[in-house]
This record gives C-alpha cells, structure tokens and sequence, in this order.
C-alpha cells in the first residue's frame, strides 16, 4: 500500500518489477508469496467479533487481488508471470499444484502463490515456509519494513540491536520475533534459511539474492543464497 495507507500503490509495484526483471534475466528462480494486510487483515477483522474462519478466508481473497496486481506490474515489465492459487478460481489464476510451480520456474517464469495455504488459522508467513519446502527453495525471503531482526522492538525501542546472523536455536531461546512459530518450525525443521530485509530500500531485492550481507540470516549464511 506505500503510502497510501489503504490499498494498492501502484509507485510500489513499479518499483518492485524492474529490480525482479534483473534477476529473471540473470537466471534467478523466483516464486512470491504475497499477503493481504493492505486491503484486509482477517486476525484483526476476527478479533472485532467476525468468525476467525469467515475472516481469514476473506484475507486470502485480499492476497489474490494483490497477486493480480503484482503479475500485471511485472508482465508490463517484460517478466512471464503465472499466479497460482491455492483456492480454485480458473478464471483469474491457475491452482496449486507442485509439479506445475516447479516446471513454471525451470521455464524462467516469476511463479506468483496467492490465498495462502487455502485453510484458515494460517498466517502468510506459514504459506511462504510452506511453498519454499514444496517446491525445493534455496533461501526464505521475507520482505519486510525493517532491516532485520531486532532484540526488540526498533520502532519503540531506539536502542535496539539488529542481529546480522542467528542460529534457529538462538531464535528460540530469544523468543526473537522473526516469523510466526509455524512458519518458523517448518522452516527449522526442513533446514531453509531465512533471510529478513528490508522491500522499501530500492535496489534491496537484488542485494539479497546477490549474496550481499543486508538483513539478518536465519539458520545459513548469505552464501546460501544460490542462483
């Protein structure tokens, strides 16, 4: 939503396509998870009294309209692009499906995974670790707000510390807030490392995959990041 507050920014797409085109023609596989907190959070439309389920199946439609828009940025861009959902809905997106994403990627293609694992109860986080062991992913990216994990909160906390590298073990024993604990588990448990960054810094998607040392790396080391 950039600064709009509210709904899609379309200066934020624009800014996204030309960073994910540079490495789709470097050879980069990319597969995308993409949320829905900037058109419907459903956690919080629960926690105002809306059934949990209802709510977070609203949320997963949101990430849809967000996959959309992010695929007709990065067409425009010159990126082939396939959306994947992981609710049926033939019209504007394929369904998920292992084998396909996989092919999508061996063919150069930005695979886009949209309406998060298809179940309530599940976080976008949880569908991001998800996909990442399905389809063999090297690294976790989570693009965020802030530049990497803090040992608190670097929003209310000016003297908080940012961590260049943890180990899952250090994460757990912190109580570090690096993704939910599901998402996390998985992760842990399948061996992908997490790296999290900052999106709005321009140019930060390419440093990332490039191997750069921004973010913080969780479980690796920034050499894990193979193209």
């Amino acid at each position: 939503m950039g600064h709009l507050g509210y709904g899609i920014d379309p200066m934020v797409l624009e800014g996204i396509a030309p960073e994910i085109k540079r490495l789709v023609d470097e050879g980069t596989q990319l597969g995308i998870v993409v949320g829905g907190g900037n058109i419907f959070r459903g956690l919080a439309a629960s926690a105002a009294g809306m059934d949990r389920s209802i709510a977070d199946y609203m949320g997963m439609l949101a990430t849809v309209m967000n996959a959309l828009a992010l695929q007709d940025s990065l067409e425009k861009a010159g990126i082939t692009t396939r959306v994947l959902s992981a609710i049926e809905m033939h019209e504007v997106a394929e369904p998920f499906i292992k084998r396909r994403a996989v092919r999508h990627l061996e063919k150069g293609r930005v695979v886009i995974f949209a309406a998060g694992t298809g179940n309530p109860f599940f976080t976008t986080d949880t569908a991001a670790a998800l996909r990442a062991a399905e389809i063999g992913a090297d690294v976790l990216l989570k693009a965020t707000k802030v530049d990497g994990v803090y040992d608190s909160d670097p929003f209310k906390n000016p003297n908080a510390v940012r961590y260049d590298s943890l180990t899952y073990k250090q994460v757990l024993e912190q109580e570090l807030k690096v993704m939910d604990s599901t998402a996390f588990s998985l992760c842990k448990e399948t061996g992908i490392p997490i790296i999290v960054f900052n999106l709005a810094t321009p140019g930060n998607i390419e440093r990332v995959v490039r191997g750069e040392s921004i973010g913080t790396m969780v479980g690796g080391n920034h050499a894990a990041v193979d193209r």
